[in-house]
């Protein structure tokens, strides 16, 4: 009692593409995919901020 089953879980997935669109389900799974991966890094301690940023400037060579 109280499990989901595959009825349920079928029911969500189709309620979830009505209300997105099957356009904006991989832009939603790739930020969810982002957030457990920067939710992972720190709960590991990592801090790995702004490493998916580029700029224009031109970097200075060591």
């Amino acid at each position: 009692m109280g499990g989901l089953g595959a009825p349920e879980i079928i029911l969500i997935i189709v309620a979830i593409l009505i209300m997105f669109g099957g356009k904006k389900i991989p832009e939603l799974m790739k930020g969810l995919g982002r957030g457990v991966k920067e939710f992972k890094d720190a709960q590991n301690g990592e801090t790995t901020a702004n490493t998916n940023t580029t700029t224009t400037e031109d970097k200075p060579k060591v």
